[in-house]
């Protein structure tokens, strides 16, 4: 049985900053997202969570990664999903908290102080109009060469493809949802 020190590491003969886009219309954007973030931190990187759409109910992701700090900083800036089962704030509450996440990645992408930095719904945020698809632009392209940015959530705009290194669309197949099963703690949330 291999012992993990006795493993192969492998290094780029360049380093680059990646712009990730995990979208689509299926589970597993912002978890996929999560996953970056426990490996990075695996290489003692330093990783920023910034949620656009989240931040109105309580998630294990968010205990989970307070077990990962100090590597990782998490910021929730929504106020649930605009528009969707029975969120109850207006749209321009909920693009006022947008923009405020809008500066807050503004301020952490250039402060030097991360090697990853995640957009978790962004690409809806900019779907809805709480954030304009210049500032998301923005973003990527004030990013420093070495950070990686990864952008998650339905509807990516083609622009924002397109300035994409990786791209993943996640479909769904089937999903227990539609079977009347009721989103489950530690899978769903």
């Amino acid at each position: 049985m291999t012992k993990p020190e006795e493993l192969q590491r492998l290094i780029p003969k360049k380093k680059v900053g990646l712009v990730v886009v995990i979208t689509g219309g299926g589970k597993g954007k912002t978890t996929t997202a999560l996953g970056i973030a426990l490996r990075a931190v695996g290489y003692d990187m330093k990783v920023c969570i910034i949620h656009f759409m989240k931040g109105d109910m309580h998630s294990g992701e968010m205990d989970g990664l307070k077990r990962l700090a100090p590597n990782v900083e998490e910021h929730l800036t929504g106020k649930g999903f605009c528009g969707i089962q029975g969120n109850p704030y207006p749209h321009s509450e909920h693009r006022a908290n947008a923009q405020e996440g809008i500066e807050l990645s503004r301020e952490k992408i250039r402060s030097g102080k991360y090697d990853v930095v995640i957009l978790d719904e962004i690409n809806n945020a900019q779907q809805l109009k709480l954030v304009d698809l210049r500032q998301v632009k923005e973003l990527i392209e004030s990013k420093p060469p070495l950070l990686h940015l990864v952008l998650t959530g339905r509807h990516a705009h083609s622009d924002i493809i397109e300035m994409a290194h990786t791209v993943t669309e996640m479909k769904e197949i089937k999903h227990a949802y539609s079977e009347d099963i009721e989103p489950q703690p530690g899978i769903d949330y």
